[in-house]
Protein backbone atom coordinates (compact mmCIF):
# COMPACT_ATOMS: atom_id res chain seq x y z
CA UNK A 1 0.00 0.00 0.00
CA UNK A 2 1.34 3.44 -0.92
CA UNK A 3 2.01 6.21 1.60
CA UNK A 4 -0.97 8.09 0.14
CA UNK A 5 -3.36 5.22 0.72
CA UNK A 6 -2.06 4.82 4.27
CA UNK A 7 -2.47 8.48 5.19
CA UNK A 8 -5.65 9.55 3.43
CA UNK A 9 -8.73 7.50 4.19
CA UNK A 10 -11.11 7.24 1.25
CA UNK A 11 -8.88 9.27 -1.06
CA UNK A 12 -8.50 8.17 -4.67
CA UNK A 13 -4.87 8.12 -5.79
CA UNK A 14 -4.86 9.28 -9.42
CA UNK A 15 -1.63 10.46 -10.94
CA UNK A 16 -2.22 13.81 -12.61
CA UNK A 17 0.55 16.14 -13.67
CA UNK A 18 0.60 19.38 -15.52
CA UNK A 19 2.36 17.72 -18.42
CA UNK A 20 -0.62 15.42 -19.02
CA UNK A 21 -3.30 18.08 -18.51
CA UNK A 22 -5.16 19.21 -21.63
CA UNK A 23 -4.03 22.62 -22.83
CA UNK A 24 -6.25 25.49 -21.74
CA UNK A 25 -8.10 27.50 -24.31
CA UNK A 26 -6.54 30.74 -25.32
CA UNK A 27 -9.45 32.59 -23.77
CA UNK A 28 -9.02 30.84 -20.38
CA UNK A 29 -8.69 33.32 -17.55
CA UNK A 30 -6.03 33.10 -14.85
CA UNK A 31 -6.77 31.18 -11.62
CA UNK A 32 -5.34 31.21 -8.15
CA UNK A 33 -4.81 27.97 -6.18
CA UNK A 34 -4.18 27.88 -2.41
CA UNK A 35 -3.13 25.06 -0.06
CA UNK A 36 -3.19 25.46 3.71
CA UNK A 37 -2.72 23.21 6.73
CA UNK A 38 -2.52 23.43 10.51
CA UNK A 39 0.41 22.35 12.67
CA UNK A 40 -0.28 19.08 14.47
CA UNK A 41 1.41 16.25 16.39
CA UNK A 42 3.04 13.49 14.40
CA UNK A 43 0.84 10.44 13.80
CA UNK A 44 -2.25 12.64 14.04
CA UNK A 45 -4.42 14.00 11.21
CA UNK A 46 -4.43 17.65 10.24
CA UNK A 47 -6.95 19.17 7.79
CA UNK A 48 -5.49 20.26 4.47
CA UNK A 49 -7.63 22.73 2.47
CA UNK A 50 -7.37 23.76 -1.17
CA UNK A 51 -9.06 26.80 -2.66
CA UNK A 52 -9.51 27.78 -6.32
CA UNK A 53 -10.74 31.17 -7.59
CA UNK A 54 -10.59 32.99 -10.92
CA UNK A 55 -8.97 36.36 -11.50
CA UNK A 56 -12.12 38.09 -10.30
CA UNK A 57 -12.09 36.15 -7.04
CA UNK A 58 -15.01 33.99 -8.05
CA UNK A 59 -14.85 30.43 -6.71
CA UNK A 60 -14.19 27.73 -9.28
CA UNK A 61 -16.40 24.76 -8.49
CA UNK A 62 -16.35 21.15 -9.73
CA UNK A 63 -12.64 21.49 -10.46
CA UNK A 64 -10.27 18.55 -9.93
CA UNK A 65 -7.23 19.39 -7.83
CA UNK A 66 -4.42 16.86 -7.42
CA UNK A 67 -2.64 16.85 -4.01
CA UNK A 68 0.84 15.33 -3.78
CA UNK A 69 3.18 14.57 -0.91
CA UNK A 70 6.96 14.43 -0.95
CA UNK A 71 8.55 11.06 -0.22
CA UNK A 72 12.30 11.42 -0.27
CA UNK A 73 13.21 12.96 -3.62
CA UNK A 74 9.92 12.04 -5.31
CA UNK A 75 6.39 13.45 -5.25
CA UNK A 76 3.57 10.94 -4.80
CA UNK A 77 -0.09 11.65 -5.52
CA UNK A 78 -2.20 11.08 -2.46
CA UNK A 79 -5.62 12.40 -3.48
CA UNK A 80 -7.64 14.07 -6.25
CA UNK A 81 -10.14 16.51 -4.78
CA UNK A 82 -13.15 18.15 -6.38
CA UNK A 83 -13.93 21.70 -5.32
CA UNK A 84 -17.38 22.57 -4.04
CA UNK A 85 -19.48 25.63 -4.83
CA UNK A 86 -17.20 27.75 -2.63
CA UNK A 87 -14.21 26.61 -4.67
CA UNK A 88 -12.86 24.61 -1.75
CA UNK A 89 -12.00 21.00 -0.96
CA UNK A 90 -10.41 19.37 2.07
CA UNK A 91 -8.81 16.17 3.26
CA UNK A 92 -7.27 14.89 6.49
CA UNK A 93 -3.53 14.12 6.32
CA UNK A 94 -1.76 12.15 9.03
CA UNK A 95 1.57 13.86 9.67
CA UNK A 96 4.74 11.83 9.59
CA UNK A 97 7.45 11.99 12.26
CA UNK A 98 10.00 13.07 9.67
CA UNK A 99 9.45 16.76 8.75
CA UNK A 100 10.57 16.24 5.14
CA UNK A 101 7.59 13.92 4.61
CA UNK A 102 5.16 16.65 5.63
CA UNK A 103 5.63 18.80 2.50
CA UNK A 104 2.60 19.01 0.17
CA UNK A 105 1.76 20.62 -3.19
CA UNK A 106 -1.41 20.93 -5.28
CA UNK A 107 -2.03 21.32 -9.06
CA UNK A 108 -5.02 22.23 -11.16
CA UNK A 109 -4.91 21.26 -14.84
CA UNK A 110 -7.34 23.97 -15.99
CA UNK A 111 -10.25 23.83 -18.44
CA UNK A 112 -11.61 25.86 -21.33
CA UNK A 113 -12.42 28.81 -19.07
CA UNK A 114 -9.75 28.61 -16.37
CA UNK A 115 -6.00 28.45 -16.75
CA UNK A 116 -3.86 25.80 -14.95
CA UNK A 117 -2.52 26.63 -11.49
CA UNK A 118 -0.23 25.11 -8.91
CA UNK A 119 0.90 25.83 -5.34
CA UNK A 120 3.61 24.45 -3.07
CA UNK A 121 5.51 22.93 -1.65
CA UNK A 122 3.77 23.84 1.61
CA UNK A 123 5.48 22.56 4.78
CA UNK A 124 3.15 21.57 7.63
CA UNK A 125 4.84 22.10 10.98
CA UNK A 126 4.96 19.47 13.71
CA UNK A 127 3.96 20.16 17.29
CA UNK A 128 6.41 18.27 19.48
CA UNK A 129 4.96 15.77 21.89
CA UNK A 130 5.76 15.90 25.58
CA UNK A 131 7.79 12.83 26.55
CA UNK A 132 8.86 11.06 29.69
CA UNK A 133 12.13 9.17 30.10
CA UNK A 134 12.39 6.69 32.95
CA UNK A 135 15.23 4.51 34.22
CA UNK A 136 15.17 1.46 36.46
CA UNK A 137 16.59 -1.91 37.37
CA UNK A 138 17.79 -3.65 40.53
CA UNK A 139 18.94 -1.30 43.27
CA UNK A 140 21.82 -3.50 44.40
CA UNK A 141 24.42 -5.78 42.91
CA UNK A 142 26.98 -8.10 44.43
CA UNK A 143 30.50 -6.99 43.53
CA UNK A 144 31.96 -8.68 40.44
CA UNK A 145 28.51 -9.62 39.15
CA UNK A 146 26.28 -7.88 36.59
CA UNK A 147 23.07 -5.92 36.76
CA UNK A 148 20.73 -4.70 34.03
CA UNK A 149 19.89 -1.01 33.69
CA UNK A 150 16.61 -0.43 31.84
CA UNK A 151 15.43 2.74 30.05
CA UNK A 152 11.96 3.55 28.73
CA UNK A 153 11.05 6.56 26.57
CA UNK A 154 7.42 7.34 25.81
CA UNK A 155 5.10 10.25 25.20
CA UNK A 156 2.78 11.58 27.84
CA UNK A 157 0.00 9.46 26.36
CA UNK A 158 2.15 6.32 26.41
CA UNK A 159 3.27 6.22 22.78
CA UNK A 160 6.75 4.62 22.56
CA UNK A 161 9.55 6.88 21.37
CA UNK A 162 12.39 5.16 19.48
CA UNK A 163 15.62 7.13 19.50
CA UNK A 164 19.08 7.74 20.92
CA UNK A 165 19.51 7.88 24.68
CA UNK A 166 22.69 8.63 26.60
CA UNK A 167 23.31 6.75 29.82
CA UNK A 168 25.34 8.56 32.48
CA UNK A 169 26.97 7.22 35.63
CA UNK A 170 28.18 8.86 38.81
CA UNK A 171 30.31 7.33 41.54
CA UNK A 172 30.55 8.64 45.11
CA UNK A 173 32.27 12.02 45.11
CA UNK A 174 32.47 12.11 41.32
CA UNK A 175 30.72 13.92 38.50
CA UNK A 176 28.29 12.54 35.98
CA UNK A 177 30.13 10.79 33.14
CA UNK A 178 28.86 9.24 29.93
CA UNK A 179 28.73 5.48 30.38
CA UNK A 180 27.05 4.26 27.20
CA UNK A 181 24.93 5.29 24.23
CA UNK A 182 21.68 3.38 23.88
CA UNK A 183 18.93 3.31 21.26
CA UNK A 184 15.35 2.64 22.30
CA UNK A 185 13.44 0.30 20.00
CA UNK A 186 9.98 0.59 18.53
CA UNK A 187 8.63 -0.24 21.98
CA UNK A 188 10.53 2.73 23.43
CA UNK A 189 12.73 0.48 25.56
CA UNK A 190 16.46 -0.17 25.84
CA UNK A 191 18.62 -2.04 28.34
CA UNK A 192 22.27 -2.64 29.03
CA UNK A 193 24.20 -4.89 31.38
CA UNK A 194 26.73 -3.19 33.64
CA UNK A 195 29.24 -4.45 36.18
CA UNK A 196 29.76 -1.65 38.71
CA UNK A 197 32.53 -2.13 41.26
CA UNK A 198 31.37 0.63 43.61
CA UNK A 199 28.09 2.26 44.56
CA UNK A 200 26.77 4.02 41.47
CA UNK A 201 23.97 6.32 40.42
CA UNK A 202 22.54 6.23 36.90
CA UNK A 203 20.64 8.73 34.78
CA UNK A 204 19.40 8.76 31.19
CA UNK A 205 19.21 11.79 28.89
CA UNK A 206 17.41 11.98 25.55
CA UNK A 207 17.71 14.91 23.18
CA UNK A 208 14.56 16.06 21.43
CA UNK A 209 13.47 14.66 18.09
CA UNK A 210 11.68 16.54 15.32
CA UNK A 211 8.37 15.26 16.65
CA UNK A 212 9.10 14.65 20.34
CA UNK A 213 10.66 16.65 23.13
CA UNK A 214 13.73 15.39 24.96
CA UNK A 215 13.77 14.49 28.64
CA UNK A 216 16.04 13.81 31.58
CA UNK A 217 15.22 10.82 33.73
CA UNK A 218 15.39 10.71 37.48
CA UNK A 219 18.36 9.04 39.15
CA UNK A 220 18.61 5.33 39.85
CA UNK A 221 21.00 4.15 42.55
CA UNK A 222 22.70 0.75 42.59
CA UNK A 223 24.44 -0.24 45.80
CA UNK A 224 27.51 -2.43 45.39
CA UNK A 225 27.43 -5.22 47.98
CA UNK A 226 30.47 -7.22 49.06
CA UNK A 227 30.64 -10.86 48.04
CA UNK A 228 32.21 -11.71 51.39
CA UNK A 229 31.21 -11.15 55.00
CA UNK A 230 32.32 -7.80 56.46
CA UNK A 231 34.26 -7.87 59.72
CA UNK A 232 32.06 -7.05 62.69
CA UNK A 233 34.34 -5.11 65.02
CA UNK A 234 33.42 -4.01 68.55
CA UNK A 235 31.65 -0.67 68.54
CA UNK A 236 34.29 0.96 70.73
CA UNK A 237 37.27 -0.49 68.84
CA UNK A 238 39.67 2.29 67.72
CA UNK A 239 40.27 2.93 64.04
CA UNK A 240 43.80 2.86 62.58
CA UNK A 241 45.50 6.23 62.88
CA UNK A 242 46.62 6.17 59.25
CA UNK A 243 44.07 5.74 56.48
CA UNK A 244 45.12 3.85 53.39
CA UNK A 245 43.27 3.88 50.07
CA UNK A 246 41.58 0.65 49.13
CA UNK A 247 43.90 -1.56 47.17
CA UNK A 248 42.95 -2.49 43.64
CA UNK A 249 40.36 -5.15 43.11
CA UNK A 250 41.27 -8.82 43.02
CA UNK A 251 42.58 -10.29 39.79
CA UNK A 252 41.30 -13.65 38.57
CA UNK A 253 39.52 -16.28 40.60
CA UNK A 254 40.40 -17.48 44.07
CA UNK A 255 43.57 -16.24 45.73
CA UNK A 256 45.43 -16.34 42.40
CA UNK A 257 48.93 -16.00 43.94
CA UNK A 258 51.88 -15.12 41.74
CA UNK A 259 55.57 -15.03 42.66
CA UNK A 260 57.96 -12.96 40.55
CA UNK A 261 61.49 -11.64 40.67
CA UNK A 262 61.72 -8.00 41.64
CA UNK A 263 61.23 -5.71 38.68
CA UNK A 264 63.29 -2.55 38.27
CA UNK A 265 60.41 -0.28 39.34
CA UNK A 266 59.76 -2.34 42.48
CA UNK A 267 63.45 -2.50 43.35
CA UNK A 268 63.73 1.23 42.82
CA UNK A 269 60.93 1.82 45.32
CA UNK A 270 62.51 -0.51 47.85
CA UNK A 271 66.01 0.96 47.66
CA UNK A 272 66.52 3.53 50.35
CA UNK A 273 63.46 2.34 52.24
CA UNK A 274 63.04 -1.37 52.94
CA UNK A 275 66.46 -2.21 51.47
CA UNK A 276 69.77 -0.39 51.76
CA UNK A 277 73.47 -1.18 51.76
CA UNK A 278 74.49 -3.53 54.52
CA UNK A 279 71.32 -5.63 54.41
CA UNK A 280 71.88 -9.39 54.88
CA UNK A 281 69.97 -10.30 51.68
CA UNK A 282 70.02 -8.77 48.24
CA UNK A 283 67.74 -8.46 45.26
CA UNK A 284 68.49 -11.93 43.89
CA UNK A 285 67.27 -13.58 47.11
CA UNK A 286 63.95 -11.74 47.27
CA UNK A 287 60.65 -12.33 45.50
CA UNK A 288 57.44 -10.33 45.04
CA UNK A 289 54.27 -12.15 46.07
CA UNK A 290 50.95 -10.85 44.80
CA UNK A 291 47.81 -12.50 46.12
CA UNK A 292 44.09 -11.81 46.42
CA UNK A 293 42.63 -11.36 49.87
CA UNK A 294 39.35 -10.51 51.59
CA UNK A 295 39.34 -7.04 53.11
CA UNK A 296 37.49 -6.01 56.27
CA UNK A 297 34.52 -4.74 54.23
CA UNK A 298 34.06 -8.13 52.53
CA UNK A 299 35.54 -7.20 49.15
CA UNK A 300 38.26 -9.03 47.23
CA UNK A 301 41.50 -7.07 46.93
CA UNK A 302 44.93 -7.63 45.43
CA UNK A 303 47.82 -7.28 47.86
CA UNK A 304 51.58 -7.69 47.62
CA UNK A 305 54.60 -8.23 49.81
CA UNK A 306 58.29 -9.08 49.42
CA UNK A 307 59.80 -12.18 51.03
CA UNK A 308 62.88 -14.39 50.84
CA UNK A 309 62.89 -16.90 48.02
CA UNK A 310 63.08 -19.73 50.59
CA UNK A 311 60.06 -18.45 52.57
CA UNK A 312 57.78 -16.97 49.93
CA UNK A 313 56.24 -20.37 49.17
CA UNK A 314 55.12 -20.79 52.77
CA UNK A 315 53.62 -17.31 52.84
CA UNK A 316 51.91 -17.92 49.54
CA UNK A 317 50.35 -21.12 50.87
CA UNK A 318 49.24 -19.55 54.15
CA UNK A 319 47.71 -16.48 52.50
CA UNK A 320 46.00 -18.66 49.91
CA UNK A 321 44.40 -20.72 52.67
CA UNK A 322 43.37 -17.55 54.50
CA UNK A 323 41.62 -16.44 51.32
CA UNK A 324 39.90 -19.78 50.94
CA UNK A 325 38.66 -19.63 54.53
CA UNK A 326 37.64 -15.96 54.12
CA UNK A 327 39.88 -14.80 56.95
CA UNK A 328 40.19 -11.06 56.32
CA UNK A 329 43.26 -8.87 55.98
CA UNK A 330 43.02 -5.12 56.51
CA UNK A 331 45.60 -4.22 53.82
CA UNK A 332 48.71 -5.65 52.19
CA UNK A 333 50.91 -2.90 50.78
CA UNK A 334 54.65 -3.23 50.41
CA UNK A 335 56.18 -1.49 53.41
CA UNK A 336 58.13 0.86 51.12
CA UNK A 337 54.92 2.86 50.85
CA UNK A 338 55.50 4.26 54.35
CA UNK A 339 58.90 5.78 53.65
CA UNK A 340 62.21 5.72 55.48
CA UNK A 341 62.46 5.70 59.29
CA UNK A 342 65.59 7.01 61.02
CA UNK A 343 64.47 5.29 64.23
CA UNK A 344 64.32 1.87 62.55
CA UNK A 345 67.02 2.36 59.93
CA UNK A 346 64.63 0.92 57.36
CA UNK A 347 61.10 1.37 56.10
CA UNK A 348 58.78 2.97 58.65
CA UNK A 349 57.11 0.03 60.38
CA UNK A 350 55.55 2.34 62.95
CA UNK A 351 53.43 3.90 60.22
CA UNK A 352 52.74 0.51 58.66
CA UNK A 353 51.40 -0.79 61.98
CA UNK A 354 49.41 2.40 62.57
CA UNK A 355 47.64 1.66 59.27
CA UNK A 356 47.03 -1.99 60.17
CA UNK A 357 49.14 -3.09 57.23
CA UNK A 358 50.40 -6.62 56.55
CA UNK A 359 54.01 -6.89 55.31
CA UNK A 360 57.06 -9.13 55.28
CA UNK A 361 60.58 -8.12 54.19
CA UNK A 362 61.94 -4.93 55.74
CA UNK A 363 65.64 -4.48 56.37
CA UNK A 364 65.29 -2.57 59.65
CA UNK A 365 65.97 -2.75 63.35
CA UNK A 366 63.67 -4.34 65.89
CA UNK A 367 60.98 -1.91 66.97
CA UNK A 368 62.07 -0.51 70.31
CA UNK A 369 65.61 -1.94 70.09
CA UNK A 370 67.84 0.35 68.00
CA UNK A 371 70.86 -1.43 66.58
CA UNK A 372 69.26 -4.89 66.82
CA UNK A 373 68.47 -6.28 63.40
CA UNK A 374 64.88 -7.49 62.96
CA UNK A 375 64.21 -10.95 61.50
CA UNK A 376 62.21 -9.10 58.85
CA UNK A 377 65.58 -8.04 57.41
CA UNK A 378 66.01 -11.62 56.19
CA UNK A 379 62.61 -11.73 54.47
CA UNK A 380 61.44 -14.75 56.44
CA UNK A 381 58.95 -13.04 58.77
CA UNK A 382 55.37 -11.90 58.28
CA UNK A 383 53.48 -9.28 60.31
CA UNK A 384 49.75 -9.78 59.87
CA UNK A 385 46.84 -7.41 60.68
CA UNK A 386 49.12 -5.24 62.74
CA UNK A 387 46.48 -2.85 64.15
CA UNK A 388 44.37 -5.59 65.75
CA UNK A 389 47.46 -7.55 66.82
CA UNK A 390 49.78 -5.14 68.68
CA UNK A 391 53.42 -5.55 69.63
CA UNK A 392 54.64 -4.93 73.16
CA UNK A 393 58.06 -3.31 72.80
CA UNK A 394 60.41 -2.05 75.51
CA UNK A 395 59.11 1.47 74.93
CA UNK A 396 55.46 0.43 75.11
CA UNK A 397 52.76 -1.32 73.12
CA UNK A 398 52.37 -0.30 69.47
CA UNK A 399 50.39 0.61 67.44
CA UNK A 400 47.66 0.72 70.16
CA UNK A 401 46.96 -0.69 73.60
CA UNK A 402 43.20 -1.23 73.20
CA UNK A 403 43.55 -4.47 71.25
CA UNK A 404 46.30 -6.11 73.31
CA UNK A 405 44.00 -7.80 75.88
CA UNK A 406 41.31 -8.54 73.29
CA UNK A 407 40.83 -11.06 70.52
CA UNK A 408 38.50 -11.46 67.55
CA UNK A 409 37.43 -14.74 65.91
CA UNK A 410 38.52 -13.57 62.48
CA UNK A 411 41.18 -10.84 62.70
CA UNK A 412 42.82 -10.81 66.17
CA UNK A 413 44.46 -13.79 67.88
CA UNK A 414 45.74 -14.34 71.40
CA UNK A 415 46.06 -18.12 71.51
CA UNK A 416 47.41 -20.97 69.46
CA UNK A 417 43.88 -22.27 68.89
CA UNK A 418 42.87 -19.28 66.78
CA UNK A 419 42.05 -20.17 63.17
CA UNK A 420 44.62 -17.76 61.71
CA UNK A 421 47.42 -19.12 63.92
CA UNK A 422 46.46 -22.65 62.91
CA UNK A 423 46.50 -21.72 59.20
CA UNK A 424 49.95 -20.16 59.56
CA UNK A 425 51.24 -23.24 61.40
CA UNK A 426 50.04 -25.60 58.69
CA UNK A 427 52.33 -23.76 56.27
CA UNK A 428 55.37 -23.62 58.53
CA UNK A 429 54.82 -20.05 59.78
CA UNK A 430 55.42 -20.06 63.51
CA UNK A 431 53.62 -17.65 65.78
CA UNK A 432 56.14 -15.87 68.00
CA UNK A 433 53.67 -14.61 70.58
CA UNK A 434 56.35 -14.70 73.27
CA UNK A 435 56.40 -11.48 75.22
CA UNK A 436 53.53 -9.83 73.38
CA UNK A 437 54.38 -9.92 69.66
CA UNK A 438 50.91 -10.99 68.52
CA UNK A 439 51.29 -9.98 64.85
CA UNK A 440 54.53 -11.81 64.04
CA UNK A 441 55.01 -15.13 62.21
CA UNK A 442 58.32 -16.73 61.13
CA UNK A 443 58.95 -19.15 58.29
CA UNK A 444 60.80 -22.18 59.59
CA UNK A 445 62.03 -25.34 57.91
CA UNK A 446 60.84 -28.87 58.50
CA UNK A 447 57.40 -29.90 59.81
CA UNK A 448 55.06 -27.08 60.75
CA UNK A 449 54.84 -26.61 64.50
CA UNK A 450 53.87 -23.84 66.86
CA UNK A 451 56.66 -22.14 68.77
CA UNK A 452 56.81 -19.15 71.07
CA UNK A 453 60.20 -17.89 69.98
CA UNK A 454 62.53 -17.75 67.00
CA UNK A 455 66.22 -18.64 67.36
CA UNK A 456 67.42 -15.22 66.22
CA UNK A 457 65.02 -13.23 68.41
CA UNK A 458 66.41 -11.26 71.26
CA UNK A 459 64.61 -11.90 74.54
CA UNK A 460 61.71 -13.40 72.53
CA UNK A 461 60.89 -9.96 71.12
CA UNK A 462 60.88 -10.46 67.40
CA UNK A 463 59.17 -7.65 65.48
Amino acid sequence: MSLGNRLFTGAVAVVVTLALAPPAAASAGPTALTLTGTAQHADEATPLQVGLVDDAGTPVSAAEVVVERREGEAWVVVATLVTDESGRAALDAVLARRPADNAFRATYAGDGQHAPAEVGPVQIDLIKRYTRLTIGGPDRVVDETSVEIRVRWQTGSGVPVPGAVRLYRRTPGGDWALAEKLVTGEDGRAATTVRPRVDTRWQARAHGLAWAEGDLSGGHGVDNLPPGVPVDLPRDAPRPRIDLPDQRRAVGGGANPTVRRLSNPVWGQMTGRSWHRGCPVGRASLRLLRVNYWDFAGYRRRGELVAHVDAVGQMRGALTEMYRRKLPIRSMYRVDRFGWSDRLHGADDYRSMAAGNTSAFNCRDVVGRPGTRSPHAYGRSLDLNTWENPYRSRQGTVPNTWWMPRSHPRVAWRSREHRVVQVMARHGLRWTYGNGDTQHFDAGGGPARLQTRWVDCVEVVCS
